[in-house]
């Protein structure tokens, strides 16, 4: 058996640790703040911000559709890009003292009893800005506030008389690359109305089915990227990589090239030439890693929002039925695909636990799940959520909104459920000028 005190001599190690010992005694108090500073700093932002949020008046607005929409999906992408301008620049004061952060808007797709309405909650400070950018693409809607149809229902569900299903969606891969868009469904400008497909139709006509007592709602919450863009800088580091192109390296600081100078023995600023290929990188692509490539890049080239999405069916017990979740489950299957991106429900969240203590923590999950709903918050809230889809945000180009979220006419989606205007009763209304 080894014996440690034969290799160890204790009475030369003692005196060595004594002064450590003495100093950790009578400084210890200076090391705990460095230690909690992350907790307390987050916990001093989360303050501040749920205090500064609380003074902001949020509304709900519905849009009431004519029976024919005029215009093609990509109208809807026009309207997201003057979403984006809701964008704020803090500054260290408000950002610090005062709590302010970027608002999101919330795109809501709802069924009451297979009544379908389309619903936008939103600061009401950023009224003005949402309705112009509506009317501006679809002059026959119809703007107005209502009441928050989630206060319609008891705030305690699950209980003995209704029963809910929740879950999030969560991007399949990196946000650079692309769910499947309207365009890829077969609309084309010039496409008469009689022959446009819109990837909403199957989902409504969905929610259309629903019985008295049921609601199905779809919750798409948005915020504006308007920092240095992390993730059209993925999408670049992941086509270079799809291509084998080098990618810019960065200048080296003295002390790197007086090294390098010392270990290769070659003077700064002498590179190697590169080996010349007969046939380019971009040559020996495949069909399909040339239409991930495009994806990519036609992605990154328009403005994006930090996204999440939340979905919940519920209903009074009586008629609820689970399987009627897979209609939404459904829709977003039509909108990803398998070799490039899609939308899939979130496991982080996703209210089946099976092992330790399963049924107290599936319902604690829904009722958790449940009231973000209400409450429009993110996935992970209290904790800042940020760019990694681990986080349970992710980034969706105003392409990729407007195919989650669009106004389809009647027949494009021949729905009943949709609630629609008859006639425009009036022009949209002017915004005063000072």
């Amino acid at each position: 058996m080894i014996n440690f005190s034969d290799f160890l001599d204790l009475e030369l190690i003692i005196p060595i640790l004594n002064p450590f010992w003495a100093i950790l005694r009578t400084w210890w108090w200076v090391f705990p703040p460095f230690i909690l500073f992350p907790y307390l700093k987050f916990l001093y932002k989360w303050y501040i911000g749920s205090r500064w949020d609380a003074t902001i008046k949020k509304i709900i607005l519905e849009v009431k559709i004519p029976q024919e929409v005029p215009r093609l999906v990509q109208s809807m992408e026009y309207v997201f890009a003057g979403f984006h301008g809701m964008h704020d620049v803090f500054t260290w004061k408000q950002k610090w003292i005062e709590g302010q952060f970027q608002l999101p808007l919330s795109l809501e797709i709802v069924s009451i009893g297979g009544e379908i309405h389309f619903y936008i909650r939103i600061p009401e400070d950023y009224r003005d800005l949402i309705e112009t950018n509506i009317y501006s693409q679809f002059p026959e809607a119809e703007i107005s506030q209502v009441e928050d149809y989630t206060k319609n229902v008891p705030q305690d569900i699950p209980n003995k008389e209704w029963n809910l299903f929740a879950w999030d969606m969560i991007l399949s891969n990196k946000s650079p690359y692309p769910i499947r868009t309207y365009k890829d469904f077969g609309e084309a400008p010039s496409t008469p109305e009689e022959k446009r497909i819109t990837p909403l139709a199957g989902l409504l006509e969905g929610m259309a089915v629903l019985k008295p007592g049921e609601q199905m709602w779809i919750q798409i919450s948005i915020s504006p990227v308007r920092e240095e863009i992390p993730w059209a800088k993925d999408g670049r580091k992941i086509v270079a990589e799809i291509i084998k192109r080098p990618l810019p390296v960065k200048p080296k600081s003295i002390v790197g090239e007086a090294a390098d100078v010392l270990i290769t023995g070659k003077p700064p600023g002498v590179k190697e030439k590169p080996k010349e290929e007969i046939i380019p990188p971009e040559m020996k692509l495949t069909p399909g890693e040339r239409d991930i490539v495009k994806a990519i890049e036609d992605k990154i080239s328009k403005v994006g929002y930090y996204s999440n999405i939340r979905c919940i069916y519920l209903g009074k017990r009586d008629v609820f039925f689970k399987p009627k979740a897979r209609i939404i489950f459904g829709f977003f299957k039509e909108v990803s695909t398998e070799n490039v991106n899609g939308l899939k429900p979130w496991i982080k969240t996703f209210p089946r636990v099976e092992w330790i203590f399963p049924q107290m923590r599936t319902y604690l999950r829904l009722t958790r799940l449940f009231r973000k709903y209400i409450k429009r918050l993110p996935p992970l809230y209290p904790v800042e959520p940020a760019y990694p889809k681990e986080n349970g945000r992710y980034v969706l180009n105003i392409e990729e909104l407007a195919t989650l979220y669009h106004f389809p006419g009647r027949m494009a989606a021949p729905a009943p459920g949709i609630s629609r205007i008859g006639a425009k009763k009036g022009e949209p209304p002017a915004i005063p000028m000072e």
